[in-house]
């Protein structure tokens, strides 16, 4: 189990490439990237996507509201090569749902790596110093 921490401020280029800081890195030269919750980006190591996965396939079918939101989740998930120089593609279309233009916050959260505009970072954690506390005591750690 690995438990990714942190945060980075990094750029994205004109071809849509990032660098994934090497503290999150570890040795991946493949990640798998999806639309994640309130606008960001979810990356995630093979073990890491493979463990949700399975729990994916425990959805009943019949179960209609969460097949949607498996659907949905997995329709977005991408395969993404380091390339030779380190870097890696993120697809348009996550770029779009992302709202990146440039600037942009990596960090840990967990089993998977987020991508975030800086603004949307920015303005998610707009109230983090007044709501800190209450945030942490939903956390029943």
């Amino acid at each position: 189990m690995f438990f990714l921490t942190g945060e980075y401020d990094h750029q994205i280029d004109a071809k849509n490439r990032i660098r994934i800081p090497s503290k999150l890195k570890g040795d991946e030269d493949k990640f798998y990237f999806s639309k994640g919750t309130s606008g960001c980006i979810f990356v995630f190591y093979k073990a890491a996507i493979m463990e949700k996965l399975e729990k994916l396939e425990e959805i009943k079918i019949s179960d209609m509201e969460k097949q949607k939101g498996m659907r949905a989740f997995t329709k977005s998930l991408k395969l993404v090569e380091v390339d030779p120089h380190g870097r890696l593609v993120i697809p348009p279309e996550l770029v779009s749902y992302a709202k990146i233009t440039k600037d942009i916050k990596i960090c840990g959260a967990g089993s998977r790596i987020e991508i975030w505009s800086k603004e949307v970072y920015n303005e998610y954690f707009a109230d983090e110093s007044e709501s800190f506390d209450a945030d942490f005591s939903t956390l029943d750690i």
